[in-house]
This record gives C-alpha cells, sequence and structure tokens, in this order.
C-alpha cells in the first residue's frame, strides 16, 4: 500500500463538508487504494458538532482512512498537509454586504495562509471553496510564499457542472455527453459560463454546442444569466445552499487535479492569472479552461474570444480586480 496522505478539510462541522467527507473518506477522490489520514478543522465553538462527525466517520468504517484528525488549531491541520479543502468561511448573513463579506473572510484566510506556509508540505494542493473564494485564494497564497502559486486555486467547478448540466437538459441528451464548458473569471454572478467551445455527443459524434442548441440568444442570456444565478435559486428554493453540488464539484475539481484531465478536454479552475494567454490582468486568481498532467495545470491557450466573450472576461476580471485592492487593504498588504 502507498503511504498515507494528509487531507485537511476545514469548516469540517459545516454541512458542505457533511457531503464532501463522505466522498474523500470512501476513496472516490484520490483513489480505493490511497490511504487518507483525515484531518478536520473547525472554530472552537463547533468542535462539539465536529466531534459527532468524527463518530459518523468511523462508524462508516472507510478502509482508506487511517487516522482521523480533529482540531480548532491552524498549525496542528495543516502539518505536513498533502491536500487542504479550504471550506470553512464566515456565511454571508440577511443585510451583509459581499465587501463585509470579503472583510471579514480575508483575515482567516491570510491566517490559514501564514499557517500552510509554516507547516504544510511545499508541494500541497489548496483548493479554498469559502466565499469569495477566488480573492480568499489569493490572500492565502500571498500569505504563503514558500508554496508555489499554481499550487493554489478557488473554485469553479460548481459553475462549470451548472453549465453543463443546462445545456444537457436543453439538448435532451446526458450531462456526461457534454464536454469542454469554460468558466471565465469570478465565482459570483459576473462570472462568463462559455460553450463556444464546448461539443455535446449525439449519435456518437462530438457536435458543437452552438449547432446542438440552436439557439443563439438562449446561449448569450438565459443560459449565461441561469449559471451566474444558479446559487441564488438554491438558497430560494430550499432556504440553504447549495452544498451537496459544492461537496461533488470540490471532489471533481480535486480529483482531476491529483489525477490529469483528459486528452483533448480542459476543466475550469480559479488560478493565478501571471503570464496567461488572455491578456487576463495580472495577480488574480481568475478561472481559466485548464489542462491538467502528473498533478500540474496549465491554462489552455489558442481558444478564440470574440468581442461578446471579451467585454464579459473584462467584467468579471474588474470585480476581481477590485475585490483584491479591497482584500489588500484589510489585511495590510501592498498591491
Amino acid at each position: 500500500m502507498p503511504e498515507a496522505i494528509r487531507v485537511v478539510v476545514t469548516g469540517a462541522a459545516g454541512q458542505i463538508a457533511y457531503s464532501l467527507l463522505y466522498s474523500v473518506a470512501k476513496g472516490d477522490v484520490f483513489g480505493k487504494d490511497q490511504p487518507i489520514v483525515l484531518v478536520l478543522l473547525d472554530i472552537t465553538p463547533m468542535m462539539g458538532v465536529l466531534g459527532g462527525v468524527v463518530m459518523e466517520l468511523k462508524d462508516c468504517a472507510f478502509p482508506v482512512v487511517t487516522e482521523i484528525v480533529a482540531t480548532d488549531d491552524y498549525d496542528t491541520a495543516f502539518k505536513d498537509a498533502d491536500a487542504c479543502m479550504l471550506v470553512g468561511a464566515m456565511p454571508r448573513k440577511e443585510g451583509m454586504e459581499r465587501k463585509d463579506l470579503l472583510a471579514a473572510n480575508v483575515k482567516i484566510f491570510k491566517g490559514q495562509g501564514e499557517s500552510l506556509n509554516k507547516v504544510a508540505k511545499k508541494t500541497v494542493k489548496v483548493v479554498v471553496v469559502g466565499n469569495p473564494a477566488n480573492t480568499n485564494a489569493l490572500i492565502c497564497s500571498k500569505h504563503a510564499p514558500s508554496i508555489p502559486k499554481e499550487n493554489f486555486s478557488a473554485l469553479t467547478r460548481l459553475d462549470q457542472n451548472r453549465a453543463k448540466a443546462q445545456v444537457a437538459d436543453r439538448v435532451g441528451r446526458s450531462v456526461g455527453d457534454v464536454s469542454n464548458a469554460i468558466i471565465w473569471g469570478n465565482h459570483s454572478s459576473t462570472q462568463y459560463p462559455d460553450m463556444r467551445h464546448a461539443t455535446v455527443k449525439i449519435d456518437g459524434k462530438a457536435v458543437p454546442v452552438h449547432d446542438a442548441v440552436k439557439d443563439d440568444n438562449w446561449l448569450k442570456n438565459e443560459f449565461i444569466s441561469t449559471v451566474q444565478k444558479r446559487g441564488a435559486a438554491v438558497i430560494a428554493a430550499r432556504k440553504l445552499s447549495s452544498a451537496m453540488s459544492a461537496a461533488n464539484a470540490t471532489c471533481d475539481h480535486m480529483r482531476d487535479w491529483w489525477f490529469g484531465t483528459k486528452p483533448g478536454e480542459w476543466t475550469s479552475m480559479a488560478v493565478i492569472s501571471d503570464n496567461n494567454p488572455y491578456n487576463v490582468p495580472a495577480n488574480l486568481m481568475y478561472s481559466f479552461p485548464v489542462e491538467i498532467k502528473d498533478g500540474k495545470w496549465s491554462i489552455k491557450g489558442g481558444l478564440a474570444i470574440d468581442d461578446f466573450s471579451q467585454e464579459k472576461m473584462d467584467i468579471t476580471a474588474k470585480e476581481l480586480e477590485e475585490e483584491r485592492d479591497a482584500a489588500l487593504v484589510v489585511v495590510g498588504d501592498k498591491k
């Protein structure tokens, strides 16, 4: 058996983690033969609840889980970490503006970045789920300067999954028939879900989504708006956030990062924008289409960008620049 890897999940007593931990511990993310030390981090007032989660994990008797560590201490959690899923963040409360949420959460991710820098493996893979995820990931990375920027990412796989599902429903196919959807930019209502390079398999043939849908107006309007606002729609319907789909997308994200993407396919990840081929400003965690091999991602280049797409990509980049600048002020950093 290979040596056990240390997998950290923050916000481990929360509802996203409740779905996430089952898949991780079952072997669906890192492999059925990969032993795992499961490290669960949450805030001190949640340790009692976290104790109940630990009981359930033990009672599931997952063969790959060799040890479970529950803690409220950053350094204990991140010590020698191989993979981190940073789910924990202050939730947006009624009447709270996005800037208020950002101010509260970037302080958390500054502290976690400092701890990762001090005690985690330099090869650690970090995905940030807690919102505002892109900017939290950027701040976390900035405070872990000994770990490559490329080792930090933010979750936009949920948005990609949502985009694929909308198209699959529209053309009456399985979501597994849809490939190469792209999410550009921020995990927010400014994101740009782009199906111009995507295909859908019909009668064994990969057909461009544009040709399969046969409705340009829908693709440029209702489709984009539905994906952008899907999280709010779920909250309105179930009075709770989209925990199950967020957990599933986090597993998808980390599994592809760990094992790689299929030849000819890419996935969406928010990664550092430095030296990107699409003229996106540097020093942002911006979602791009990426190909992954041997645990390393590279931005898929050479995709044609029309004027409509460029405008959408610029809007979400501008929002990320504004978030970044506000976050840097909060944590006392320079741009």
